[in-house]
């Protein structure tokens, strides 16, 4: 290796080491939601609401939650993670072929702040070409790890083609800490509102899913109460109105 391409090297590597940090400027969310930088959820009186998981696919756990989609005709968004795609492309050709979307939740998750701006930009780029290679197309849509976000991260996605999608915030039932099914359940009857965006988990590390023995009384639920579960780029754009109603290709709910 000549002396120009081992200085090159070391400069790349010092870059990536001590380049700059995600832990950049934060607003306020108010601020963020006004300038439509990040979505918590949407504003309507329509009984839409959007399911999402996190971290997955998992082997055992999403096939289950997919049939129970499937059963209740509900669709839901799953912010997965490039490696878990990799692992297991055929549950996510499944996710894509039922209707389901797929978003980007980084490859590896780690914690979007611990990592200088050119190593997260690469967890979006691996995740994406990764969701690309197995579905033909790449998501539209990043959800933060941990739920961490600031300016770098939301500007760094934004480049990427990719919209910020949080969740509500009486919607985060904490099934990642493996709670009983029925908390779960009461969590989200007892927040639920149109427009809602519902966060959960395809796992959380545990043998046993409680979060998979809470969907079928929580779909029942919606059903029973004449909400539509649909995807998170439907419920932006059913919400957002683009197009009058005579044009709108989606009609409403009844």
């Amino acid at each position: 290796m000549s002396k120009k391409l081992l200085l090159l090297w070391f400069v790349l590597i010092f870059i990536l080491i001590h380049g700059p940090r995600v832990d950049a400027l934060t607003k306020t969310r108010e601020e963020y939601e006004k300038s439509g930088q990040v979505v918590w959820e949407s504003n309507t009186n329509e009984k839409l609401v959007a399911i999402t998981f996190d971290d997955g696919p998992h082997e055992v756990f999403t096939p289950q939650l997919l049939d129970l989609l499937k059963k209740y005709d509900a669709k839901a968004t799953f912010f997965v993670t490039g490696k878990n795609a990799l692992l297991y492309p055929e549950i996510i050709k499944r996710q894509n072929e039922e209707g389901h979307e797929i978003g980007n939740h980084t490859f590896h998750h780690y914690t979007d702040n611990h990592m200088n701006a050119s190593q997260f930009s690469m967890e979006l780029d691996q995740t994406n070409d990764a969701i690309e290679k197995i579905i033909g197309k790449k998501p539209t849509l990043y959800r933060p790890v941990q739920g961490v976000y600031n300016d770098t991260i939301i500007h760094t996605a934004h480049k990427k083609g990719l919209d910020v999608i949080m969740w509500s915030w009486d919607q985060d039932s904490l099934d990642w800490q493996n709670p009983r099914a029925s908390k779960i359940v009461k969590h989200i009857k007892k927040g639920l509102s149109p427009g809602d965006i519902i966060i959960l988990h395809d796992w959380n590390y545990s043998t046993v899913s409680e979060t998979v023995k809470a969907m079928e009384p929580i779909l029942k639920f919606l059903k029973e109460n004449d909400y539509k579960c649909v995807t998170v780029s439907e419920l932006m754009y059913r919400t957002s109105k683009p197009l009058p109603d005579l044009l709108d290709p989606l009609p409403a709910s009844p």
